[in-house]
């Protein structure tokens, strides 16, 4: 699996892998399915412990993406519950015997039961890597965030926002009432209380910024998706 290196823009094309290298930390991006999921991984650079957000498709570039960049690996997390970004869960957690965690209102439907429920204000330690859970109800029961906490140089949060947060708006809801309750949750957890600079790592296509994206609010309140 190649992993193209210091070229990280945020765009990753198909079947293909580029790393982001920040203080602390690498953050692996890869495009998998047919549907441009993407799957995350990162690393402590001290421990070279590493997380991994969403086992999409793919399952043995996944495999070999784990062992070559990731022999550490120390958990699996899925976003939400949707189809498209777990196909490859089962066949990863069989190869690399490793645990993997979830929302308990997005486990059922998972092919795997995750060892470790996730809940809002929950924290991850993986090496000297923080990372927050944010609860974001609204696209699912279920989805999280992850927020990579800031740490001695690297001092933007690095945010993995799943199916909840793209450039140019907020995930698709469909029941009433769900539209307005994840840009709720999206407005009070996450611009709220991150600043401009804090990275989006989205769970398709592109990565952008809360900056970016912030001037907008008022517009995808009143388009109403």
């Amino acid at each position: 699996m190649t992993v193209v290196a210091d070229t990280y823009t945020g765009h990753v094309e198909p079947q293909t892998a580029a790393r982001r290298t920040v203080p602390g930390a690498t953050i692996v991006k890869m495009s998998v399915g047919p549907m441009d999921n993407n799957t995350y991984v990162v690393t402590c650079s001290h421990s070279g412990e590493s997380l991994l957000v969403d086992a999409a498709n793919d399952a043995e570039l996944l495999v070999d993406l784990v062992r070559e960049q990731a022999p550490k690996l120390t958990l699996i997390v899925t976003s939400h519950q949707h189809f498209d970004h777990w196909q490859a869960l089962e066949a990863l957690a069989e190869a690399t015997g490793v645990p993997t965690a979830a929302h308990e209102l997005d486990a059922e439907p998972l092919p795997v039961t995750p060892q470790r429920y996730l809940a809002d204000g929950d924290t991850i330690t993986v090496g000297d890597l923080v990372f927050d859970v944010i609860h974001l109800r609204g696209h699912t029961p279920g989805s999280v965030a992850l927020a990579l906490r800031p740490a001695g140089d690297r001092t933007a949060t690095h945010l993995f926002t799943g199916d909840c947060l793209f450039p140019g708006g907020v995930g698709k809801t469909w029941e009433p009432g769900a539209f307005e309750q994840l840009l709720g949750d999206v407005n009070n957890k996450l611009f709220d209380r991150y600043g401009d600079d804090t990275v989006v790592y989205p769970g398709h296509g592109n990565d952008t910024t809360l900056g970016a994206e912030r001037p907008h609010l008022a517009e995808w309140q009143q388009r109403g998706w």
